[in-house]
């Protein structure tokens, strides 16, 4: 089971709703490196070397230390962190709810981290009250909340069967765009060029489905480093060439185009013709009269083997009877003779 990595609770006005945190996203997942003497490609080792005694010291010879002033520190424990006077640090703390529009989107765009909500038993009813209040009226919940020693502003939202904690951040660590060369001109877009450009996009365009995606880096990585263990020469892609020319722009969106349209047909079920289409209508009514035709014909054809049967039985009987009654008939023109002599 998850060990969850936060608790405290959500504070909604008066209301107090206990929950705890889980990370929603993988940390291990990544491919990690060792560092290696290169010499021997022994393990190196990170050792903490306090160069006051000139030795090396233990993790647990270690405190948090705070300097306020050029080599001077004060030591800050556990103990002070729970002191600080501050009601987020151990509640999320609604500061206001705020529609689901372009200026909410725009600024949860610089997200850090996602974390999974999970109710205690004794809140789940004014948890799930607020969730569907929020689902209801596609609102965002703005809220402040302290996570490993540092308060952070985040947004909660409804996610599947619970909510989800984003910790966005703080207005001023958002860079300005002004430090980017960007042009100041307005470009001026031929017809032609935003036609081309649309159908591109349209022929990109799909519900967004995460199952499909995947991380190729790391699947390519590690085929790298399985080929290293086997002994295997690994041969360099061959590099991407950059078109600079902005005359081939057309070419290349026509270009891109096609290709884009070949991969959605790839995936796409085989078009039928609107001849096709027609016939396979045309013939519906046709099969269906055939099909109550084809079974009265089935029938009387049953019919008529059930009465050529009764028609056989029929005649074989009377024959039958017609043969007894000759028989008795012979035998008793004997007897009337004798008995005229």
């Amino acid at each position: 089971m998850a060990r969850s990595m936060w608790k405290g609770a959500i504070q909604f006005g008066l209301v107090t709703i206990p929950v705890k945190l889980y990370t929603a996203t993988e940390s291990d997942y990544a491919i990690r490196f060792n560092m290696l003497h290169e010499t021997d490609l022994s393990r190196i080792q990170m050792k903490v070397w306090c160069p006051e005694d000139d030795t090396v010291i233990s993790r647990g010879e270690t405190v948090k230390g705070y300097e306020y002033a050029p080599g001077q520190y004060v030591v800050i424990d556990d103990g002070d962190l729970d002191k600080v006077p501050l009601k987020t640090v151990r509640s999320i703390e609604i500061e206001q709810f705020a529609p689901r529009d372009d200026t909410t989107r725009q600024h949860a765009q610089f997200t850090k981290q996602a974390y999974y909500i999970e109710p205690d038993k004794i809140g789940r009813k004014a948890f799930y009250l607020l969730r569907q209040v929020l689902a209801e009226k596609e609102l965002t919940a703005i809220c402040k909340v302290v996570i490993r020693d540092r308060e952070a502003l985040a947004a909660l939202d409804p996610f599947e069967g619970t909510m989800l904690l984003t910790t966005l951040h703080w207005p001023d660590e958002i860079r300005s765009t002004t430090e980017l060369d960007l042009p100041d001109e307005a470009y001026d877009f031929k017809p032609a060029e935003l036609k081309m450009a649309e159908q591109l996009v349209e022929a990109m365009t799909d519900a967004f489905d995460p199952a499909r995606f995947k991380d190729e880096y790391r699947e390519a990585l590690m085929s790298v480093i399985q080929a290293k263990i086997d002994g295997v020469e690994v041969s360099e892609p061959e590099p991407v060439e950059e078109s600079t020319n902005l005359v081939d722009l057309m070419k290349l969106l026509q270009a891109s185009v096609k290709a884009a349209t070949d991969e959605k047909a790839k995936a796409s079920p085989a078009p039928v013709s609107v001849a096709d289409a027609k016939k396979e209508r045309a013939d519906r009514p046709a099969a269906a009269k055939r099909a109550p035709a084809a079974a009265k014909a089935t029938s009387g054809v049953a019919s008529a083997s059930r009465a050529d049967a009764k028609a056989d039985a029929a005649a074989k009987a009377d024959a039958t009877a017609k043969a007894d009654a000759a028989d008795e008939a012979d035998e008793a023109r004997p007897a009337r003779r004798r008995k005229a002599s």
